[in-house]
């Protein structure tokens, strides 16, 4: 399995993350407990997330970002930022709509040596599942295309919950 990291910095209510590697389903724990406690900070204004050292970004991380843009837009009506530099990631996220709920920037940002290493937290299956659930149902609120996309995952997930 490749490598693969989070960093964070903060300052004043505006938060720095970095996605470096592959980001999966693996870290979906994480970056949820992450996106909570941000979206609880008083001080929260706006995100930016920097995609240029991630090689692979999954649907589950990507419900995930969008709550927490939808979070910043809510509480200070400021546009979130989504830095992307590989072709690949920006068209994902423009496919999903992304450029709706962040201003995507596509040159790299500068100046990370104030970014500290998110510990990655272990999650049950029940956990991890519940978690993807709730990222695709996000992607699904967001426009008709990701509904469609999205509908048979979530159908299926919500019958292994109650099945």
């Amino acid at each position: 399995m490749a490598g693969y990291k989070i960093l964070q910095a903060e300052q004043q209510g505006i938060y720095v993350l970095k996605f470096i590697g592959e980001i999966r389903l693996n870290l979906c724990s994480t970056l949820d407990n992450l996106v909570e406690s941000i979206t609880q900070d008083p001080q929260f204004k706006t995100v930016v997330i920097d995609l240029t050292e991630t090689e692979i970004i999954d649907s589950t991380t990507l419900g995930l970002l969008a709550k927490i843009a939808m979070a910043a837009q809510k509480q200070s009506h400021f546009l979130p930022t989504l830095i992307s530099t590989n072709p690949d990631i920006t068209r994902i996220i423009t496919s999903m709509g992304f450029d709706k709920i962040f201003i995507i920037v596509r040159e790299p940002a500068s100046r990370i040596e104030e970014l500290e290493e998110i510990p990655v937290l272990k999650a049950s299956e029940q956990q991890v599942r519940d978690k993807v659930l709730d990222a695709h149902k996000v992607l699904m609120g967001m426009n008709r295309k990701n509904r469609e996309e999205f509908k048979n995952l979530v159908r299926a997930l919500e019958c292994e919950e109650h099945g």
